[in-house]
């Protein structure tokens, strides 16, 4: 690998570094908005997180082994095996999406909505904050697929990971993220 190379791998990585630290400033504002709006009156304080979100979190973390086993079969050769575990990165990543909008169906279950006179300022949070996530998320779906077509089109071998690598973290990161606001959700109240 010659001079420009490093740089540009050394480039790629801070950008994406500088990306994350920015969506956590983003959510470290929110989560304190969060703690600050809690003093209101009207504030929701039995409110009862639907068990949706306790599903998702746990598809999600298991996405982040299925992601992390995938670098580990790359890094061994065996591309039939990272390309398997891709895609159940992928399958788990949708199905995570599937319990947040039933997480969401639940909360209107509830009788709350996001805006409107059934609405709280506590489930305008939770959508708000869960809403983000998925945003960032969808991103991470988009990585997750071009991934997988760099994987079929035999693009990963030997040092030239730099793709795949990114993809790792940046996935690592967005299961951290929502780990983080599922616990702040439940132990805040």
């Amino acid at each position: 690998m010659n001079d420009l190379q490093i740089k540009q791998e050394r480039a790629k990585k801070m950008m994406l570094w500088v990306g994350m630290i920015s969506m956590s400033m983003t959510f470290a504002g929110l989560t304190s908005a969060y703690v600050v709006s809690s003093t209101r009156a009207d504030w929701l304080s039995k409110f009862d997180l639907p068990s949706a979100f306790t599903i998702s979190t746990f598809l999600i973390a298991t996405s982040s082994l299925t992601f992390f086993l995938a670098k580990q079969s790359l890094n061994n050769g065996n591309k039939k095996s990272t390309k398997l575990l891709i895609l159940s990165t992928l399958g788990l990543a949708l199905l995570f999406v599937y319990f947040q909008f039933k997480g969401f169906g639940d909360i209107i279950d509830q009788g709350y909505y996001f805006t409107g006179a059934e609405s709280s300022i506590t489930t305008s949070f939770l959508y708000v904050l869960i809403l983000l996530h998925l945003a960032h998320l969808f991103s991470g779906l988009i990585v997750l697929m071009v991934v997988y077509y760099q994987l079929q089109k035999g693009r990963y071998f030997g040092s030239n990971t730099l793709g795949f690598e990114l993809a790792h973290l940046f996935w690592h990161f967005l299961d951290l993220l929502w780990i983080y606001l599922y616990l702040f959700i439940i132990l805040y109240r």
